[in-house]
């Protein structure tokens, strides 16, 4: 997890402003950050058609969003709002996202839970992993993933 990460009170409408903006490009907003003190709000977003994000689809976001948190000013005061792809540590919340990493290592954290396993198999919302050796099955969506290993090829 991202130590700059703010809480979900603070993200969850910037989170829903940046989708409404990228939801008809055909982009998914899979995380927002808020970093150095609330000045900067950085939004990772993914393909619905699960290609790579170019540059040209980060332009493309970025453009209708910043329209967009213009029209509503959600933060007062100067910030800047970056986009981002995915990345080596791109976060895993949907059973979707977890079914694309099959095999790879997971960073789970949950209540009750703390590890970093491989993804060994999704079945609807259910995702289990393998921890040394024990299967651990939880639900996609109550759990903070993210990639802990990077693919070695698009997924």
């Amino acid at each position: 997890m991202n130590n700059n990460a703010s809480n979900n009170s603070q993200t969850g409408p910037l989170t829903q402003i940046a989708q409404a903006a990228v939801d008809a490009l055909g982009y998914e907003v899979l995380e927002v950050q808020l970093q150095d003190g609330g000045r900067v709000v950085l939004v990772r977003i993914d393909r619905l058609d699960e290609q790579p994000v170019t540059m040209e689809d980060l332009t493309k976001a970025s453009r209708a969003a910043e329209a967009e948190f213009d029209r509503l000013d959600p933060i007062k005061g100067e910030y800047r709002l970056e986009f981002e792809s995915p990345g080596a540590k791109r976060p895993l919340n949907r059973a979707r996202h977890f079914e694309r990493m099959v095999g790879l290592k997971a960073r789970v954290r949950a209540e009750g839970h703390a590890f970093t396993a491989p993804i060994k198999a999704v079945n609807g919302d259910q995702v289990t992993f393998d921890v040394s050796g024990e299967d651990v099955t939880l639900t996609a969506g109550s759990i903070q993933a993210n990639l802990a290993e990077f693919p070695d090829r698009h997924r």
